[in-house]
């Protein structure tokens, strides 16, 4: 008999610099790591600034909303717990740190460097939710210099 039960997603190698993330993203929030001392955005996470070299951070909730910086559809090797083909992006948050995570609702052939994205939340399982970068429906307009569209 053949067991169809689908494999998990590998799970991340969770430390006390990266644990916050997971536990925010299972809230449905994109927490970023902050610098206490200098204000500087840092993902991934790590345990000192790189900047002024401070261990003090804390966390600040990102809007979710970015563009994509760069992109790779992944066609081979299949690993399991992965629907393929496989959209992983460099985004560009909002705030301006960047983010390496999946895109998904849109045909792979139809994702553009600088397209306006905006983070969901997916439960992969009962431990796992991750954000999964989907296009923004209501991209807010370029503003002039008056902050006029």
């Amino acid at each position: 008999m053949t067991d169809t039960t689908p494999a998990l997603r590998p799970r991340p190698a969770l430390t006390q610099d990266i644990a916050f993330f997971f536990e925010g993203a299972k809230e449905h929030k994109l927490l970023i790591q902050r610098c206490t001392s200098c204000g500087r955005l840092r993902h991934p996470p790590l345990p000192a600034c790189a900047a002024c070299r401070s261990f003090d951070w804390d966390t600040v909730e990102s809007s979710g909303r970015g563009t994509i910086f760069s992109f790779v559809v992944t066609h081979y090797p299949k690993v399991p717990g992965f629907e393929y083909p496989l959209v992983v992006a460099l985004v560009e948050l909002e705030e301006g740190t960047r983010l390496m995570a999946n895109v998904g609702g849109i045909d792979p052939a139809d994702v553009r460097i600088g397209q306006p994205v905006v983070a969901r939340f997916v439960a992969h399982d009962d431990d796992l939710t991750l954000p999964v970068f989907y296009p923004d429906p209501d991209p807010e307009p370029d503003l002039d210099a008056e902050g006029t569209a």
